[in-house]
């Protein structure tokens, strides 16, 4: 695994120390070039998590991932690039407002002046690193926080929408292995009640907002602007696969 090779393909030429500047740009750059997508899955390939395979997908091939690949490669560029860092299992909100299991979610804390919530694969989420104390960070995506949930070494990621704060994520600053998450990374490869099961999805962020493609629409975003339009077709689908995301199934 090359590093330098990692680096060309998010857009980066070399990078100095490991600072918070340095983080951000790589977690910004990251999201502007790898998309967030679960097509393997909807192909029944096997998603294993080791990094020479995550590796070979998402730089070898130019592929993405969700949040065990994307985090979980991320986390050895941070690493082979003078990070201190820590894998942590996160819960995601679910449409009734309840949360998921222990390891539903893979993020990343970094190690810098305190630590930094770092998180490549939640899809439309911050850009940048956020600090555990409740600072507000915003970006083009949206406006967001973690504050303590109130419990020690627990907290809780929210997003601000419409003028209220909405808890995304609920996580612990216990660190883990990869392999720790191999029994929820194939559980959403499996699970009838996995939403990555359900359908199939590519999107990545654009410098105006993100590009979002599904078996059923397209959907640009631009700022507060959507333009929404139906795919109608198989091959339609595959055809915008290569289109705006240069991958070929």
């Amino acid at each position: 695994m090359n590093v330098s090779t990692y680096l060309n393909l998010i857009g980066i030429q070399s990078v100095g120390r490991p600072d918070q500047s340095v983080l951000s740009l790589l977690q910004e750059n990251h999201l502007l070039h790898v998309p967030f997508e679960n097509l393997d899955i909807s192909l029944q390939r096997p998603i294993r998590l080791s990094l020479p395979d995550l590796y070979e997908k998402i730089v070898g091939q130019r592929r993405g991932g969700f949040c065990y690949e994307l985090n979980g490669l991320f986390d050895w560029l941070l690493r082979e690039s003078g990070f201190i860092t820590s894998l942590i299992s996160a819960r995601v909100r679910r449409k009734d407002s309840s949360f998921g299991p222990e390891f539903d979610h893979l993020a990343l804390l970094v190690h810098l002046d305190q630590p930094y919530l770092v998180d490549v694969g939640f899809g439309d989420s911050c850009r940048h690193p956020l600090p555990l104390t409740g600072e507000e960070i915003e970006d083009i995506s949206g406006r967001y926080r973690v504050i303590s949930d109130h419990v020690p070494e627990e907290y809780v990621l929210q997003k601000q929408i419409e003028g209220d704060w909405i808890s995304e994520l609920r996580f612990t600053t216990h660190p883990y292995e990869l392999q720790a998450f191999t029994p929820m990374c194939e559980y959403h490869q499996t699970s009838p009640a996995s939403s990555f099961t359900q359908r199939k999805v590519c999107t990545i962020a654009t410098p105006e907002g993100r590009v979002t493609l599904t078996q059923d629409f397209m959907t640009i975003t631009r700022g507060e602007q959507k333009q929404k339009s139906p795919i109608l077709s198989e091959s339609q689908f595959h055809e915008e696969l290569q289109h705006l995301f240069g991958i070929t199934l």
